[in-house]
C-alpha cells in the first residue's frame, strides 16, 4: 500500500499546522498501513515520540484500536481524549463528572465542547462493550444532559444497553 501514497500526500498539513510535520506524517503513514498492524502501530509510535501527549496522536492511537477492536486499548486513549477536550474548555479538574452546562456551549459548534461529547460518547460505548455497563451509562447520561438535542446519539447507546440487559434478565429468568 505504501508504494501507492505520493510524497505530496504523505507531506500535506491535514491538522492544521499545530502537529509538528513528523508527527503528522507518521500518522499519515500509519494510516496508509492500517491493514498491517504492526506497521501501523511503529508509525503511531513514532508519532508519538515526534509529538508526546499530542491531542491527535492520541486520537490516532484511538481509532486504529477503535476499528481493531482492541477496545481495552482504544478505552485508554478515549480517556486521553477526554483529558484534551477538558483542558480545551478550561476545566481545572480532573472529572468529567464535574462539567456541566454551564461548563460550555455544548449546543453549538465550537470544537472543544464537541471533542468533550464525542470522547464522552466514545468512553460510554466502549465501557458498555466491555460489559461495564453501570459505567458506561453514567458516561451516556452525562452526554444527554449536555446535549438535550441527542445529536450525538446517547439515547440510542442507553436504549441498545436497556435492550441488552431486559434481554439477559429474561434469559435468566427462563423466559
Amino acid at each position: 500500500m505504501l508504494d501507492e501514497v505520493d510524497e505530496d500526500w504523505l507531506a500535506r498539513r491535514y491538522y492544521g499546522g499545530d502537529l509538528p510535520p513528523a508527527a503528522e506524517r507518521c500518522l499519515h503513514l500509519a494510516a496508509a498501513s492500517y491493514a498491517d498492524g504492526p506497521a501501523a502501530l511503529a508509525y503511531l509510535a513514532g508519532a508519538a515520540e515526534a509529538a508526546p501527549g499530542h491531542r491527535l496522536v492520541d486520537l490516532g492511537h484511538y481509532k486504529f484500536h477503535f476499528y481493531k477492536a482492541n477496545l481495552d486499548q482504544a478505552l485508554v486513549y478515549g480517556e486521553r481524549m477526554i483529558g484534551h477536550a477538558m483542558a480545551a474548555l478550561g476545566v481545572n479538574h480532573a472529572d468529567w463528572r464535574a462539567v456541566t452546562p454551564a461548563t460550555a456551549d455544548f449546543r453549538g459548534l465550537e470544537p472543544a465542547p464537541r471533542l468533550f461529547l464525542f470522547a464522552l460518547v466514545a468512553i460510554g460505548y466502549l465501557l458498555l462493550r466491555s460489559g461495564r455497563l453501570e459505567s458506561g451509562r453514567e458516561a451516556l447520561n452525562k452526554v444527554r444532559d449536555l446535549d438535550p438535542d441527542d445529536r450525538f446519539g446517547a439515547a440510542r447507546l442507553i436504549a441498545v444497553a436497556d435492550r441488552h440487559e431486559h434481554e439477559d434478565e429474561l434469559e435468566e429468568a427462563g423466559a
